[in-house]
């Protein structure tokens, strides 16, 4: 058995031998680019110092090769991967300087490209204008800018025919200008975020082309106008993110037709005084809502019966009024967080909600909300700061509430009376006969009346 396992060993060296042996080298030209790439990242290492051989069979964690094959039957090897930036020491990445820069001239040799990654690599006070990106033609299939403070220009002009592109990520930069034109016939795209930098302007083109795409976020930009009613073809979808933008108009009934959409969040836009609307009642797959920040106005609609997925509903300053419906407490089981603060909410709040056995937290800050607090100490006290009341001055506690010291907002509540109305009055009962007590006060008003 020793003998057979030595020998398959050494058969397997052998022939890992004769592959790294008969693969073709990197071209000189290319190895050069390279090294020109990595010497602008970080010119304070050597790295023709430290990798002077082929670069496909030694390199810095980051750079990547592969083997091609040629139309006249040959073999050749070029660089498939270039990614910049310590991530981790999962993914140790060429470090990045203050001093770091990157030009389209710089990466326009890489024409097998499938990867291109910058990571927190260009944050000075020197600005590195976005590289043409069609300099890679079809080959490109991810192209990611993460947390690059000092990467401006625009993207326009500078997508080119990426049919291969599965993944477009710029996130926390400083890109401006609109989306360029022709990104919805990028139809092998599978990610579009483009989240916290400085795109403008209104989202045009025809979206539903892109069958495959599972991720949209446009967050925490300035985009406005209506959202393109094209977004209801996103057959595939599971998030659309397009919170903290100027969106205006009604928030477009099409997104009823992404059946596997799970997150939503169209929160702090403009959108107009329409309602939540009742097609969500219909999103089945729906694990997030968040539409926080847009004056919808209305009441709260009676949507939630086939909602029962969901996790987390943001309807925090959306203008809503009338009652909180007793159904959210009964078919939301699985929500962990429930915002309706600062509207104008009245009634009492549904005892429902204290069966919610999933929920870690519950906001109903600066409504119109009265009555008592239908909770036991025990809901109150898993909730503690998280269980937030404040500036609904008409709610109250009981005493187990009120002595039980739960920390958060309770204790700003008032305890409640047993407070009983006779018309428009409240008379408080202490003890005694009520019917004695009225006689008395009839004597009284009788002998006022003999006096006058």
């Amino acid at each position: 058995m020793a003998v057979s396992f030595s020998l398959f060993c050494a058969l397997t060296l052998f022939l890992i031998f004769n592959i790294v042996i008969s693969q073709p080298a990197l071209d000189s030209a290319e190895q050069e680019s390279v090294y020109r790439v990595l010497d602008s990242i970080n010119s304070e290492i050597h790295w023709w110092n430290l990798f002077p051989d082929d670069l496909c069979l030694s390199a810095p964690h980051g750079v990547s090769c592969d083997l091609f094959d040629e139309s006249d039957g040959s073999q050749s090897t070029h660089v498939t991967e270039l990614s910049f930036g310590y991530v981790s020491d999962y993914s140790p990445n060429p470090p990045c300087t203050p001093n770091s820069t990157i030009t389209t001239p710089l990466l326009s040799s890489f024409k097998y490209l499938r990867k291109l990654f910058f990571y927190k690599c260009f944050f000075s006070s020197k600005q590195v204008p976005v590289p043409d990106l069609s300099a890679f033609g079809s080959s490109l299939e991810e192209v990611l800018f993460v947390e690059n403070p000092s990467l401006v220009g625009s993207l326009k002009g500078k997508m080119g025919n990426l049919t291969s592109l599965r993944r477009l990520v710029f996130t926390g930069n400083n890109v401006s200008g609109e989306i360029p034109d022709g990104l919805g016939d990028l139809t092998s795209l599978e990610q579009i975020t483009l989240s916290r930098n400085k795109f403008t302007g209104e989202v045009k083109g025809d979206l539903s082309k892109l069958k495959k795409l599972k991720v949209l976020d446009l967050s925490q930009n300035g985009f406005e106008g209506n959202v393109p009613d094209s977004i209801g073809g996103l057959s595939e979808v599971l998030k659309v993110d397009l919170s903290w933008n100027n969106f205006s108009g009604k928030i477009p009934g099409g997104l009823k037709n992404l059946r596997n959409l799970e997150f939503l969040d169209l929160g702090y836009n403009s959108f107009g005084k329409f309602g939540i609307p009742l097609f969500l009642g219909e999103m089945t797959s729906l694990r997030e809502v968040h539409l926080s920040g847009n004056n919808l106005g209305g009441a709260i609609p009676e949507i939630w019966e086939n909602l029962g997925g969901i996790m987390g509903i943001g309807l925090s300053g959306t203008g809503l009024v009338g009652n909180i419906p007793a159904s959210m407490g009964v078919f939301l089981r699985n929500a962990c967080y429930i915002g309706l603060d600062n509207n104008g909410l009245e009634g009492t709040v549904p005892e429902e909600f204290g069966s919610l056995e999933s929920l870690s937290e519950i906001n109903l800050m600066n409504n119109k909300l009265r009555g008592k607090l239908p909770f036991s100490v025990k809901f109150a006290a898993k909730m503690g700061e998280k269980l937030k009341l404040e500036g609904n001055p008409d709610l109250c506690v009981d005493g187990g509430l009120r002595h039980a010291k739960i920390s958060g907002s309770l204790g700003q509540l008032k305890l409640c009376s047993n407070i009983s109305r006779i018309g428009s009055s409240q008379v408080l009962f202490v003890g005694g006969n009520s019917v004695q007590q009225a006689s008395h006060l009839l004597m009284f008003l009788g002998f006022l009346f003999l006096l006058a």
